[in-house]
């Protein structure tokens, strides 16, 4: 008797090893081997260029210089004038606020600015990609497919570096977008139904308008009646995560982020905060002023030193990218949005 119940419980321990096996070494879907998802926290002293909030300027003066280059359409006059029927007076100030951050990632619902956490849904939504060769005229040429979250992050004012300065943006932390739901970043056809104006700039006339937004980018401040160019990531239309001309993963992850924002301002869920049009509230900019915007990367490899440390929209990657990117553990990018502010002060 024991010898039988032996045998059995044998029996069963060589079944189950054996269907482990098996079924271990059956080759798995790709769809059902969801990629790594890696990134962290941002750390306010360690991760953040402080020095990216300058130049500050009263009016047309920059009392803290910076060289870092600044918008073009400060304020001239240092007093302001806000409310009615009695205006109040106050002081024109502009400064540079980091109030936004934007996970870029080839993996959906990967959240590289938090930690690298990815959550399951319950549903697939799709895999990026970026590096698939499409053939082109005879010539092979790389696209992108990016996923992106939008966060609310007014560092300042949680930080209360400035305290009782009504100009800070007084929010709390928030994932106020994320691509993954969104029908529209998906495709572009669908994307069209807030860029139909897409269709006037494809074609090579345009698209060459681009390279001097690239020079403009990179030296100074990008072109914003150029506003369908991203400088040297390319085109901002359409206004989703497909990227058509990959050339490495920070120019099309950068593009992307910029996209992002200009989808924001697109659909009123961002507004203009820079010029005299700012200083007593927010406005609709539906087409996006470039100049508003600085993007830092904090995510694989926070950029904190050098004049690219937070560059302007469409600026080149080529010098402040070299060594950004590693296989694997650092293909997640994460973007800190620092936002161009002019307010009256009262």
């Amino acid at each position: 008797m024991k010898t039988s119940s032996f045998k059995r419980i044998w029996q069963m321990l060589v079944v189950i090893v054996i269907t482990a096996f098996v079924m271990g070494s059956a080759p798995a879907r790709a769809d059902d081997v969801p990629g790594s998802c890696t990134g962290k926290f941002v750390n306010p002293i360690t991760d953040v260029c402080w020095s990216c909030l300058f130049p500050l300027s009263v009016g047309g003066l920059k009392i803290w210089p910076s060289g870092r280059p600044d918008t073009d359409n400060n304020p001239t006059l240092p007093i302001c004038a806000c409310g009615s029927p009695l205006p109040r007076i106050g002081i024109a100030v502009g400064f540079w606020e980091p109030v936004r951050l934007v996970d870029v990632t080839t993996k959906p619902w990967c959240f590289p600015n938090l930690g690298g956490v990815k959550i399951s849904p319950g549903f697939n939504i799709g895999r990026g990609t970026y590096g698939t060769t499409n053939q082109l005229g005879g010539a092979g040429q790389n696209t992108a497919k990016w996923h992106a979250h939008w966060y609310i992050y007014p560092l300042l004012y949680w930080m209360e570096i400035v305290t009782d300065f009504l100009c800070l943006e007084q929010s709390s932390f928030d994932i106020a977008y994320v691509t993954e739901i969104d029908p529209l970043w998906q495709d572009d056809t669908l994307t069209m139904l807030i860029n139909p104006e897409a269709a006037v700039f494809a074609n090579p006339v345009t698209t060459l308008a681009c390279a001097a937004d690239c020079v403009a980018s990179t030296v100074s401040r990008p072109i914003d009646p150029l506003f369908w160019c991203a400088g040297c990531q390319g085109s901002m239309y359409p206004l989703n995560g497909n990227v058509a001309s990959h050339l490495n993963p920070i120019q099309s992850s950068r593009l992307a982020a910029s996209r992002m924002a200009y989808k924001m301002h697109r659909q009123f869920l961002a507004w203009g905060t820079m010029g005299k049009e700012g200083l007593c509230k927010k406005y609709p900019m539906p087409i996006m002023k470039k100049q508003q915007y600085r993007l830092q990367m904090v995510n694989p490899s926070p950029m904190v030193k050098g004049r690219y440390a937070c560059a302007p929209i469409g600026a080149s990657d080529l010098k402040p990218g070299v060594g950004r990117v590693w296989p694997v553990v650092g293909e997640d990018f994460g973007y800190l949005v620092w936002r161009k502010r002019n307010c009256c002060a009262l």
